[in-house]
């Protein structure tokens, strides 16, 4: 392991739901093997158990919808 990587941001784990309407169990941060980029690592509640990967700055950023700045994903509870 490499010690001169940067530390991995933090999110809260467990659900978060898509400004769209669809909730997620985030289950952490993850790093990408190639760039080191920083992942989160999430599974959708609402249909398959896959896994899958967003880059961690698209999960943390603000959408525009309907002329409302809002975040693309929330946390539940």
């Amino acid at each position: 392991m490499n010690d001169a990587l940067p530390p991995l941001p933090t999110i809260a784990l467990g659900r978060w739901r898509h400004y769209k309407g669809g909730e997620y169990e985030v289950l952490g941060v993850v790093r990408h093997s190639e760039t080191l980029q920083p992942l989160v690592l999430y599974r959708p509640l609402y249909a398959s158990a896959d896994t899958w990967v967003r880059p961690f700055e698209m999960f943390a950023e603000t959408v525009v919808v309907d002329g409302r700045v809002r975040p693309r994903f929330e946390r539940v509870g």
